[in-house]
């Protein structure tokens, strides 16, 4: 039965029309980006076949061109699209925190740490400068590791600040393995950070370590 046979609340886009994209499963949302299904088969059994060929819509999302357009019903179109779909979300999140305004609270910051840093392969350690009313001046890649690790140098962080004129600083750094609990170098690290910038009167308010799920604020677990 095709989806336009479906009873209207139970077809993705009445649904979410209806009640917010956030009341759709994983397998809907990627029906209605698909948009049509193939013979016998509607765009939501696609979309589950296809979630559970990639283990899921983070792998399906991630994934390079190659492996998307080897399965069947993606094309390089599809992949054109959802890259820009990808893109026009990073940029949505990052004007929410652009150079100037003011941050709201750690629930945007995270969102945007998240589509800045969760997708990459590679380690990264940002920061995130912050004015006296702790306005974005900007968001900076730092350093830039290995899938295990990046080297982070204390005395470089201080330099930039101090030349952006920061009053505060918010650490971020990704696990490309996904798993989001700072480890004891992490802990260390964020130490040696606090007192190098506490030299030149700059607080690190967070640290964030970005990977699967909820991001951990450093902050919120008492480890500043």
């Amino acid at each position: 039965m095709g989806i336009s046979q479906w009873p209207v609340e139970e077809r993705p886009r009445e649904k979410l029309l209806a009640k917010g994209a956030a009341a759709l499963s994983d397998a809907e949302l990627l029906a209605i980006f698909l948009r049509t299904g193939v013979r016998g088969r509607s765009a939501v059994d696609v979309a589950r076949d296809l979630l559970c060929a990639f283990g899921g819509l983070r792998p399906l999302l991630e994934s390079d061109v190659a492996t998307f357009t080897g399965h069947h019903g993606l094309g390089q179109a599809k992949y054109v699209q959802l890259q820009a779909v990808l893109e026009m979300g990073r940029r949505h999140l990052q004007a929410r925190l652009a150079a100037g305004e003011a941050l709201n609270g750690p629930e945007d910051t995270r969102n945007y740490l998240t589509a800045r840093l969760r997708h990459l392969p590679y380690e990264i350690f940002a920061c995130l400068f912050l004015d006296n009313r702790h306005r974005v001046i900007a968001f900076e890649e730092m350093f830039r590791g290995t899938i295990n690790a990046a080297g982070v140098y204390p005395r470089e962080v201080v330099r930039r600040a101090l030349e952006l004129n920061a009053a505060a600083v918010i650490l971020a750094h990704n696990h490309p393995s996904g798993v989001t609990e700072p480890s004891h170098a992490d802990e260390a690290m964020t130490t040696r950070l606090a007192e190098a910038l506490a030299t030149v009167d700059i607080r690190v308010l967070d640290h964030f370590v970005v990977g699967e799920g909820r991001p951990v604020s450093f902050a919120e677990r008492g480890l500043l």
